[in-house]
């Protein structure tokens, strides 16, 4: 991960805070109010897979660890309108084991929630879509040789292009803009014997595999 947040993400750094978002009712509720603005517990219920009052329940619990809060203004002073803190969240393992259990711990419920989202999105919205959001969406499977490092800063570039799109105010963007989910999936790999894939990765190094578009 880059030293830069440089997209206005909450930092998970407690291991606490990282358990209590590995759930997946809290994933569901804060995803939903980063993409579509306050709710209440009531609204939020339907979506989520949880009663209003567990959901409320469940909303309280990540405000304790300050990922969302009391809504400003909300349009019923008699219902409790929850927000997001930040419009996405980063983590990073920690260097002891009960970190890196936490990380791992939600890491692993990210993967279960978003694994089969590209599945569903092949089959319920990329056959309703235009031509010209057709070909700009798609997949790339691309592998890489490379040192931590250089990973890092891999990542680091790619959130220094995207920051100008999430960050702009919503009423700068360009007539026909929709929401684009972007998957990052950074993964390496076990490590090689003997030095063997440093043979082949000069001559796999940056060629993409499986690229569809």
């Amino acid at each position: 991960m880059g030293s830069e947040n440089r997209l206005g993400d909450i930092e998970i750094t407690d291991p606490q805070a990282m358990r209590a978002l590995a759930h997946p009712v809290r994933l569901a509720i804060l995803d939903r109010l980063q993409r579509y603005g306050p709710a209440t517990a009531t609204r939020l219920a339907p979506h989520v897979g949880a009663t209003p009052s567990v959901t409320s329940w469940h909303l309280r619990h990540l405000a304790g660890f300050g990922l969302v809060r009391d809504a400003e203004g909300g349009p019923d002073r008699r219902e409790r309108h929850w927000e997001a803190v930040a419009r996405g969240y980063r983590f990073q393992a920690p260097e002891d084991e009960e970190g890196r259990s936490a990380a791992r711990a939600l890491s692993l419920e990210m993967f279960v929630r978003y694994g089969d989202l590209p599945g569903r999105w092949v089959a319920e919205t990329e056959p309703h879509l235009d031509p010209a959001w057709q070909r700009a969406s798609g997949l790339a499977n691309t592998r890489v040789v490379v040192s931590a490092e250089e990973l890092a800063l891999i990542e680091d570039e790619i959130e220094r292009l995207l920051a100008p799109y999430v960050t702009r105010d919503p009423a700068e963007r360009p007539a026909g803009s929709r929401g684009v989910r972007l998957l990052r999936y950074a993964l390496p790999e076990q490590e090689a014997e003997d030095g063997a894939d440093r043979s082949r990765g000069q001559q796999d190094e940056g060629q993409p595999e499986g690229t569809e578009r």
